[in-house]
């Protein structure tokens, strides 16, 4: 199956001109493949192997265990990979995960800590179900923070404003150290480009690793890209396992990826912003929404 399958696929479809497919959906032995009905099935195991912890869904593949964001991301994946053992993965990774007091790794030492930290783009309206004062977060264009997670073998956990007190950290050392990271994390990206008969071209990254969107941050993202896309361009981060990079014109070909991007932006799990980011020599800014259309 190539790099640019599933979401990807349809953003590819549309920047060439064609019609996206619709698929099914199919069960994961035990285990709903629908992603919040997956997170809610993860939550209902959680609550009867530890029914004193508190325990909400937050959003598609997370959850909030005793006030702190448990990503399911992985775990999504890894039964996705295998969906004959869904229910046999999930209970592991549970009995992994407290079992081993994984927890406690949120009050690990900078030293073990500083490798596994890693970015995420995030839309402002997080906020409206935590608290800005708890979230490690810097601001960043159109309507979004970085906020940052520590990267663990079987999950992703958030990482809050206690423990940079904690390590002697402000948020602008964090970024820096997560922005390292991220350049380290995968250097030899897979990217397909098409070409639309208009003459547009579009770049996409499609890693399925949790920092496909988080790749905008890339510190030579504009070296990498700009040689193929003929200087400056657009970056659409729809949604958490979206990144897609295309010329600024022509018009139909942008216009068409445009209403692609607003669709993926409504429909994806963990969307991020239906904006388009334009990158430059001397960094990334934000522009204005779609023009004619409003997210929903």
């Amino acid at each position: 199956m190539p790099p640019w399958d599933r979401h990807a696929g349809s953003v590819l479809k549309a920047a060439a001109g064609p019609p996206e497919p619709k698929k099914g959906s199919v069960a994961m032995a035990g285990m709903p493949r629908e992603p919040e009905a997956f997170a809610e099935a993860v939550a209902d195991m959680l609550r009867k192997l530890q029914p004193a912890y508190g325990i909400e869904l937050v959003g598609p593949r997370e959850l909030l265990v005793n006030g702190r964001r448990l990503d399911l991301e992985n775990l999504h994946r890894m039964v996705t990979h295998e969906p004959g053992r869904g229910r046999e993965i999930v209970e592991h990774y549970l009995d992994q995960l407290f079992a081993g007091d994984a927890f406690q790794s949120l009050c690990a030492s900078i030293d073990f800590a500083k490798p596994r930290i890693m970015p995420r783009i995030q839309p402002l309206r997080i906020f409206e179900h935590l608290s800005r004062e708890m979230v490690a977060h810097v601001p960043f264009v159109n309507d979004t923070v970085i906020v940052f997670v520590t990267d663990l073998p079987h999950m992703t956990v958030s990482i809050t404003t206690e423990q940079c007190v904690q390590w002697k950290l402000c948020s602008e050392e964090l970024e820096l150290i997560a922005r390292e990271n991220l350049d380290r994390y995968a250097p030899e990206l897979e990217i397909q480009f098409v070409e639309s008969k208009e003459g547009g071209k579009a770049a996409i990254v499609c890693e399925h690793d949790g920092y496909d969107a988080a790749r905008l941050l890339l510190s030579d993202l504009h070296r990498k890209l700009a040689p193929r896309l003929g200087g400056d361009f657009y970056v659409a981060t729809p949604a958490r396992d979206m990144f897609v990079a295309m010329t600024p014109g022509p018009e139909p070909f942008l216009d068409r990826l445009r209403d692609r991007i607003m669709q993926d932006y409504r429909r994806l799990p963990y969307p991020i912003s239906s904006e388009l980011f334009l990158v430059t020599r001397d960094g990334v800014a934000g522009t204005e929404p779609i023009k004619g259309q409003e997210a929903a």
